[in-house]
């Protein structure tokens, strides 16, 4: 025996993946917070938790298809070296042996990432984004790749490439998106944890359609770059899981300051890894009319409504009431279209026949815009955070629906009308998300139950200025006040 191991830690090496540990289902369906736990307590080890994950994702992966690239004995390397370590004594992160996938818009250093586009299918990257370096150095093991629409474009997952992404509660619905196959992922206890980002909805969204947690932070929060887009903030990084105190607890570990991301915030992640309770007593909350004359599917509007009554029940001082959102559709129209062209012009110029519609109609409209129309943008945008940075002065939170309907067919690319209202183009059905990351607010989808189809619908809740910890403590008490996240896909067993 090694000098500097216990029997104990040779015993926890020496033990074969998975041979003494609970069925998949079970370990597979803890929390994240429980699992690093069991693992710090060497209960379980890195490469159990591994194993559990990748039968889970044998048995169901086929059925949905949000696990589109999986590098199996790449993460059990990674998930023997987390356990020599730990047997070693040495330094254990706050995601040490959890299992991890990383949206196939996140670079991975040696694993394919193919935005989802024919262009990339064999596109192997060289380097991390910093998410996934941060996620990794946290002792977190990459055992593959989500699925997402082409380039991120839309809340539907579907590519040319993997094909479309099913919906775990009814396989005949969309998971959302773009960050649909994290949150089916999760539905399905195929992960714990995963990685998003998030311009017009793409954490938010995924995580309503699929009864999972996913936060869009403030821009900055959780750093991206270098080089790029890193000074625009219109688009973020950040975590999903199946809790809110799961998804702190990624945040924590993603979050903080970076050099080559010259927007991000100084704070420290820890700020993320304390307790998450909060009395509510007297806290103002402002609930939504309909967004600035905004159509919602009664069935949507009939599950949030119906929730009033627990923010009240935490101590909540619950009135109607709602920012003026009036010109955050030109606002976020104008940003999105020179940020397409910015990323995909040449790509859409060289390869304009292997490049989706909605990509090309985005890039046209940024190519057309004039230096008056950017500016004007950037001008209506700062009113617009004034408009709502005074709303907050008198709200602590301002909650509506994360999205204007239910998960809708899979072959359907775009919601078309609501109510009878037409959509003018592919991400209008997504102004009760897209309006939110226009003043760069972070908001949260916690699950708030399911409609009479049985479609899980996710409670949006607003917070202040870079008040992620707020909204992450309300987001919280809801759920342990309602258990709806609790609810699993039939499918995942």
């Amino acid at each position: 025996m090694p000098n500097d191991l216990t029997r104990r830690d040779c015993l926890f090496l020496a033990t074969a993946s998975g041979a003494q540990a609970a069925p998949a289902p079970e370990i597979c369906f803890l929390t994240a917070t429980e699992l690093a736990s069991r693992i710090r307590r060497k209960d379980l080890s890195a490469r159990e938790v591994l194993e559990a994950h990748l039968k889970q994702i044998e048995r169901v992966n086929p059925k949905v298809n949000a696990i589109v690239t999986l590098v199996a004995d790449q993460a059990r390397a990674a998930a023997l070296k987390a356990d020599e370590a730990q047997a070693h004594g040495k330094p254990l992160g706050a995601l040490h042996g959890l299992p991890v996938a990383h949206k196939d818009l996140a670079e991975t250093k040696g694993i394919r990432t193919t935005f989802g586009s024919p262009l990339m299918k064999d596109n192997v990257p060289t380097r991390d984004a910093l998410i996934v370096e941060r996620i990794r150095r946290a002792g977190a093991v990459t055992l593959g790749k989500t699925n997402t629409p082409e380039f991120g474009a839309g809340s539907q997952t579907f590519n040319p490439v993997f094909g479309a992404t099913l919906n775990p509660y009814d396989v005949t619905k969309t998971c959302g998106g773009s960050s649909g196959g994290a949150a089916v992922a999760l539905a399905c206890g195929m992960v714990p944890i995963a990685d998003g980002s998030d311009m017009g909805g793409s954490l938010r969204n995924p995580a309503s359609f699929c009864n999972v947690v996913g936060i869009r932070p403030a821009p900055g929060r959780v750093p991206i770059g270098p080089g790029g887009l890193s000074w625009f903030t219109l688009g973020v990084h950040g975590p999903m899981a199946r809790t809110v105190a799961d998804t702190a607890l990624f945040l924590s570990a993603s979050a903080g300051p970076e050099p080559r991301s010259p927007s991000s915030i100084t704070e420290p992640g820890s700020l993320f890894a304390r307790p998450l309770e909060r009395n509510f007593k007297g806290a103002r909350v402002a609930w939504f009319k309909d967004l600035n004359g905004q159509p919602f599917d009664p069935r949507v509007t009939r599950v949030i409504d119906d929730q009033r009554k627990v923010f009240q029940s935490l101590g909540c001082i619950v009135d109607q009431a709602e920012p003026d959102f009036s010109g955050a559709d030109e606002v976020f129209k104008t940003l999105r279209a020179w940020s397409f062209e910015l990323a995909q012009a040449e790509r859409v110029s060289q390869h304009r026949d292997l490049v989706k519609d909605t990509i090309q109609w985005e890039v046209d409209r940024g190519a057309k815009l004039t230096g008056r129309q950017i500016s004007r943008a950037e001008a209506k945008r700062g009113e617009i955070y004034e408009r709502v940075r005074q709303f907050f002065e008198k709200f602590e939170y301002f909650i509506l629906p994360v999205t204007q309907v239910p998960a809708f067919d899979v072959k359907q690319p775009y919601i078309t009308s609501i109510n009878g209202k037409k959509m003018e183009s592919y991400i209008d059905w997504m102004r009760s998300c897209y309006f939110i990351s226009t003043v760069g607010n972070p908001a949260i989808s916690v699950p708030a139950g399911f409609t009479p189809e049985g479609l899980p619908v996710g409670i949006q809740i607003v917070g202040r200025h870079q008040a992620e910890w707020s909204i992450l403590q309300l987001g919280a008490a809801f759920e342990k006040a309602t258990g709806a996240g609790r609810r699993r896909p039939p499918i995942a067993g």
